[in-house]
This record gives C-alpha cells, structure tokens and sequence, in this order.
C-alpha cells in the first residue's frame, strides 16, 4: 500500500534530509526532514504493534496542522494504511461515526489509536488515502485514491504554479483536504518543499508569521483575503497569493491588489480532480475568472455549461468514467470555457426544484444575486416542507426590501425567494467553504430543529 507515496518521500529524505522541512509558527518548534520521519516511525511503534496490522486497512484521524499531523500521515503511509483525513473541528462523534461507515480497522482520538471492529482490508496495493467530501448532499462521501492520482495532483499544481523546493508553503488551510494534499502536503513529501504551519487566522497573526519566518507560497481562502485586504497588512516575502476553496469575490481580489500590492491568483478544482484550472497572472481573477487548465488537465466543454475533466489526478474508483489510464470526472459546477481557454466558474449546477408547480433553478437565482450591486456572496436553498418555500441568504449591508426590487428586474416572481436574509458575510465551515447546514437552519429554523430531534 502507498508504496509510490513512499519511495517519493525516501528520495525526499535523500535529498533534502537535514534541511528544515515544517516549523509551527505558534511555538516556533521546528524539524528536518529526516528528524519528521524519525517522529513517524516513533509515533508507529508507540501506538501500533505490529505495524502491518495497519496495511490495506482505514484509519481516521483529525489534528490540526502541526508536526504531529504529519507525524500522524506519514506513520500511515509506512504502516501501508489508507490514511483518512478529517478536519481538525470535527467533533469526535463525527469522526467515529465517519470511521464505522467506513468500516476502518482504527480511529485517532487525540491520543491513541482506537482499535474497531469489523474492519474492511482493501486488497488494491495502489489505495493510499481517503477524502471525504459533502459534495452537494451535504452527507459525508468516500473518494478513495491512489499514491500516483496524489502525487500527480501536486505535480501538476506544482508545475503550473512553478512551486519549488526553495519556497516556503505558509499552511493555514487544512493539510488534509483536497486544496491542502496538493498545495502542501504532497509537495512536503514529495519533492521538499517545506511549510510552516500559521498561528491563527487572523491578519495581524498573519502577518507576524510572514515577518518571522518569511514564506513565499500562500494557498488561502476568499475569506482570508477579504479580511487581509481590510486590514491593508504587509506580507513582504510573500511572492505567490492563491485563492481556492470558494468563489473569489471581483472585489475582494481588487482590494487585495489595491490595498496590499500584489494580485491573487484564483484556483480551480474539486475533490474528484484535484486542481483543474490556475490564473497565472492574476488578471482573470480580477475579472471573476479562474485562468486556464493546468498543466497536464484537459478540459472539455459540454452542452448546457458542462466541463469534462482529464488528467492523472481524477478519481477513477467506484465511477466509469474512466479512459485510458487517465480518469476523467464531469464537475458539478456550471462554467464557461471561452475561445482563449479561459475558465470562468458560473456557479453551481443546482437542482431544479417545482415550486407550486413551476420549475426553478437554484443556481439561476444564486447567479442573479450574486450580480447585484452590493453583494458579495449568495446561497439559496429550499424547505423541505410538503410545499417547498424558496429562500436565499446574502452577504450585504443592502436592506432585503431594495434586493427584491433589483430581482424583480430580470427574474420571474415566481423565482424570487419569498425568505431573504441578509447577513454581514455567510458562514464558512472549517474548509473554508460556504456552511450550508448553518444557512439552512438559518432560514428554516423550525424545521431544523424538528429534523434535529429525529
């Protein structure tokens, strides 16, 4: 199992063995590369004897970005498990019920592995890691991958951002979601490319960080930005500002422009793919773009705003999509591809839902609030009742009463959400995603609840 992830990682320890390979910014604790493996195989021999029980079998663990995570991964990747990443806030109900639907042989609870029954051995050598994502259902789901769909990920990432051994990679989003496996874990193990992990979220954190130890590489969030351009703060070392996760607000990547002098480059891709597509200049960004394929993804466009992805990072077990030795996934978001190439995501491809006997799209009216004046983000959902009520949450300082008007403009009464709300931002959850379970008990409070109960 993970063998390729391995053989990466011990060319890594070759090298680049004695140089520096992750600090914490909040302790300024610090390892080499050879001193994170040594901690690995430690942490192997303290919790697990032998360690080949572990080999084609799951197990779930959540920490936050530190050493002991990749303390924790590369133990995994030695013992020939598939490594089950989960963010660092997920409470430990979730994770041990995440780690039974799976049917893992052990769960991490913060300080020893748990052994479970009726484990599940996965007999595919290749099988190295196991992403779950909520997708559109909103229930977790299992992307299983291969070490070679992994490290094709982050070198595709790698290779189109021109990301190197000499940069350092600032790691504030989670080392184990899909955005952080190719931006910074992946990278660390196979190919050197060190990272410190940030104190905390924050700007002014943000900043000492950057004063101290001087990153170059910083994969973030829209949010982040917003609030690191609010703040006018100075990251002098940092060279290459990319933004993934969500859609990147046209003006929170002007602000950032105007306000900290340098531009954000927007980033493109899902759970499924890894990276698809990359604005190298920065300019599509400030045009609501996401640039171009990256190198080594093929795209192709399909009727009603579709888009195929190829390349050698897709997932291609439990689907057929595959061609070749390459997968190849239909994204769950409308886009555009224009005659240059360029990728502009349109918005997610929502469910069409009956409304008192009439047809409406979701991401048509997500779209059209998202286009006007004054606001930022948008996210409408449905009631679950016996006769559905449309609503729709935005992040806007204008009065609920004006966006009405500006809908009824050009959009059907019909489609016009009959519970608005307007809110400073929208939640995120830990992903830096929008937190659609807080917006939906949000707007439908009481049937949250009820739901709740069950």
């Amino acid at each position: 199992m993970s063998h390729a992830l391995i053989a990466a990682w011990e060319k890594t320890l070759r090298h680049y063995g004695d140089r520096r390979a992750v600090v914490q910014a909040a302790d300024g604790q610090a390892v080499t590369f050879r001193e994170l493996d040594a901690r690995a195989v430690a942490w192997l021999d303290r919790h697990v004897r032998p360690a080949t029980v572990l080999a084609g079998r799951a197990v779930v663990f959540s920490t936050q970005n530190s050493i002991g995570w990749l303390e924790i991964f590369l133990g995994l990747m030695r013992a020939g498990a598939l490594a089950v990443p989960l963010d660092g806030a997920e409470p430990p109900a979730a994770q041990r019920a995440v780690a039974d639907s799976l049917r893992a042989s052990h769960w991490w609870n913060g300080a020893k592995l748990v052994p479970l029954s009726n484990a599940k051995r996965w007999r595919d050598q290749e099988l190295c890691l196991i992403k779950m994502t909520s997708g559109t259902t909103g229930r977790p789901r299992p992307l299983v991958f291969t070490a070679a769909q992994l490290l094709a990920d982050a070198r595709q990432v790698m290779a189109t951002m021109r990301i190197g051994a000499r940069d350092l990679n600032y790691a504030m989003i989670p080392l184990g979601h899909s955005y952080g496996l190719g931006n910074l874990t992946v990278p660390l193990i196979a190919h050197g490319v060190p990272l410190v992990c940030g104190a905390a979220p924050l700007p002014h954190a943000i900043a000492a960080d950057f004063a101290n130890w001087k990153p170059t590489v910083f994969p973030g969030v829209p949010a982040l930005w917003r609030a690191l351009a609010a703040s006018g703060v100075a990251l002098e070392s940092l060279r290459l500002a990319i933004s993934a996760g969500a859609p990147l607000p046209v003006e929170v990547a002007r602000d950032f422009a105007a306000r900290c002098g340098g531009r954000l480059h927007s980033f493109y891709g899902s759970s499924e793919t890894g990276g698809i597509a990359f604005d190298a200049t920065g300019v599509a960004s400030l045009q609501g773009g996401v640039g171009r394929a990256l190198s080594g993804v093929t795209l192709t466009a399909l009727p009603r705003h579709q888009l195929l992805v190829r390349s050698a990072a897709v997932v291609t077990r439990g689907h057929r999509q595959r061609r070749g030795r390459y997968g190849a996934w239909k994204v769950t978001d409308l886009v555009a591809l224009d005659a240059k190439a360029q990728l502009t995501v349109l918005g997610r491809r929502g469910t069409t839902v009956k409304i008192s006997g009439r047809r409406v799209n979701l991401a048509e009216v997500t779209a059209r609030l998202r286009g006007l004046r004054g606001v930022r983000a948008a996210w409408v959902g449905i009631s679950a009742s016996a006769e559905p009520v449309l609503g729709a949450v935005v992040a806007s300082e204008r009065q609920t009463n004006e966006l009405r008007a500006a809908l009824f403009r050009n959009l059907a009464a019909w489609k016009i959400p009959k519970k608005l709300i307007a809110l400073t931002e929208l939640p995120l959850s830990a992903r830096g995603k929008i937190d659609t379970r807080a917006l939906q008990a949000r707007l439908f409070p009481l049937e949250y609840a009820t739901h709740a109960k069950e």
